[in-house]
């Protein structure tokens, strides 16, 4: 059973004028650990890619999944409510929070970070949408329109964390886990340069997502999901014996 389930997508040079973009999938399992679900090549970070690689992902047994963490990608959005529909999603606040930056004046970038970070800092759902809402008005005063209409549309979406144990809102109101983990992948393909096809990044990819698993990494207890499993009844998992990483030709035993 995976009951925390954080996506990313990482774009690697393909051709001069093309990228080909790797999609991964990680998740907390029932004890609490780290895992890497997956990795598959997609093009596009399109619904049909995202769509392509859940599918793959459920095909190998993934059940029981209680929250999707990751940014606002449409495609990855629609493909969760068509494979996943008993999920809820969680939009990663930190990318929620460079979405309004985007329309800041620079000068005014660290009073809205703070102005932000307050609504995610309160003790409840409730209490944290009446803090939007304060934040928003607040924005119009300052004549930021368009930061203003950002935080209105999209803050629901960013507390869905708050559905779930106070003790894990840290942990799961962002996909900062994943984002740490892409940055340990391109350090180690940045040297590459360009690659000659999708499948050799897909290789490369695997090749050390395997490395950082066996780590301290996926070692280390990550969550104390007891507060969890009093809250949810189990759910049924499909067992697999298959390895993720025995289609890419690596020795699992």
């Amino acid at each position: 059973m995976k009951k925390f389930f954080v996506l990313g997508c990482i774009f690697f040079p393909y051709t001069r004028f093309e990228n080909v973009a790797i999609l991964v999938a990680i998740a907390v399992n029932e004890d609490g650990y780290r895992e890497v679900l997956g990795a598959a090549e997609g093009m596009k970070e399109d619904k049909a890619s995202w769509v392509s690689f859940f599918q793959w992902l459920r095909g190998r047994g993934l059940d029981g999944v209680k929250l999707i963490i990751g940014d606002k990608c449409l495609g990855m959005l629609e493909a969760v409510g068509e494979v996943f529909p008993e999920a809820k999603y969680q939009r990663c606040t930190v990318h929620f929070y460079r979405n309004v930056f985007s329309v800041t004046p620079r000068s005014k970038v660290k009073l809205v970070a703070k102005m932000l970070k307050a609504i995610h800092a309160q003790e409840s759902k409730k209490a944290a949408r009446e803090k939007a809402k304060a934040v928003v008005e607040e924005l119009r005063v300052m004549k930021l329109k368009e930061a203003a209409k950002k935080v209105e549309d999209g803050i629901e979406e960013t507390l869905t964390y708050c559905d779930f144990p106070s003790e894990h809102w840290t942990r799961i109101r962002t996909n900062n886990v994943i984002e740490r983990l892409n940055r340990e992948i391109r350090r180690r393909t940045r040297v590459v340069g360009a690659f000659p096809d999708g499948n050799s990044a897909l290789m490369l990819v695997c090749a050390r997502l395997r490395h950082v698993a066996g780590t301290q990494w996926g070692n280390k207890k990550y969550m104390n999901l007891s507060s969890l499993n009093r809250c949810y009844k189990p759910a049924i998992i499909k067992h697999t014996t298959h390895s993720i990483w025995a289609p890419f030709g690596f020795n699992t035993d």
